[in-house]
């Protein structure tokens, strides 16, 4: 039996990056098995359990800063106060980037907080950043941000007229799914985020934002188009959610869909007044 060929360089490059592994950490590679080998064995019969912790001490490896985690309920319990007493948008940024309770912040670039006008009526909200928004440290700005773009320039906004944000400010590590204890410990800050901005419509996309801000069990399929009433504690909200960009790049089928999405968020927009007000 003939032995399968070595992969070349581009078939190496495209099963890493099909695995989420589109980014460099530093500018040289490390091999960690000559990092293992500077580190002297010592015979197990020449240890004494006396020498024992003292070796483990020194020969330990430091535990990265991206596992270092706080406890769940106290990182919940952290963000919530924390949020709450932000009395402005650069007020919330700023506790964002000096909070720790959330560990995708030690593996993202840069926090993504929002993008657009802060007096917006209508804010959009996604799910977290992807490669090119931790790149650029903005929200959608990647290929589902330029088709958001042309979505709300059909129904005459830009993002000089709206609001965008996501549930989650820090990419989660190639791009994937954030975990329960992830949204929970982010919810307060995109929650406090809202109630700042306060926005007369506020627009959900795709069904992990929907799910967390709306409280809702169900698919975007059946939550899609139907209005919901998003309370901030201090006024209540009209709130809708539709399909992410990012879906309907794949899933192009559905954009008549959400045409009619963003035909009655300008509808609720307009009997509030002119979207360009």
């Amino acid at each position: 039996m003939m032995p399968e060929p070595a992969p070349t360089l581009k078939q190496l490059l495209a099963f890493y990056l099909e695995a989420g592994v589109d980014c460099a950490l530093s500018d040289e590679p490390v091999n960690r098995l000559a990092e293992s080998e500077r580190v002297p064995a010592t015979p197990p019969s020449e240890v004494t359990p006396l020498q024992r912790p003292r070796e483990m001490l020194l020969t330990a490896p430091p535990v990265p800063r991206s596992e270092i985690t706080v406890a769940p309920d106290a990182a919940i319990a952290s963000a919530r106060e924390a949020a709450r007493t932000a009395p402005t948008l650069e007020a919330l940024r700023t506790l964002l980037e000096n909070f720790d309770g959330c560990a995708l912040k030690h593996t993202a670039t840069r926090l993504v907080f929002a993008d657009g006008n802060p007096e917006a009526r209508v804010m959009f909200v996604g799910e977290a950043p992807g490669r090119d928004e931790d790149i650029e440290g903005l929200p959608f700005v990647g290929r589902s941000g330029k088709l958001l773009d042309r979505m709300i320039a059909a129904i005459g906004l830009d993002r000089s007229r709206a609001y965008i944000a996501n549930v989650i400010p820090w990419r989660p590590p190639g791009n994937r799914t954030p975990t329960p204890q992830e949204t929970q410990v982010c919810l307060p800050f995109i929650q406090r985020q809202i109630e700042l901005v306060n926005p007369d419509v506020l627009v959900t996309l795709g069904n992990p934002s929907t799910q967390a801000l709306i409280g809702t069990r169900e698919g975007i399929m059946r939550t899609r188009g139907k209005w919901f009433d998003y309370d901030t504690g201090t006024r209540t909200i009209r709130a809708i959610a539709t399909f992410h960009p990012a879906y309907l790049l794949r899933s192009p089928s559905y954009k008549r869909m959400s045409w009619q999405d963003l035909r009655a968020i300008a509808k609720a927009l307009g009997q509030q007044g002119s979207p360009s007000s």
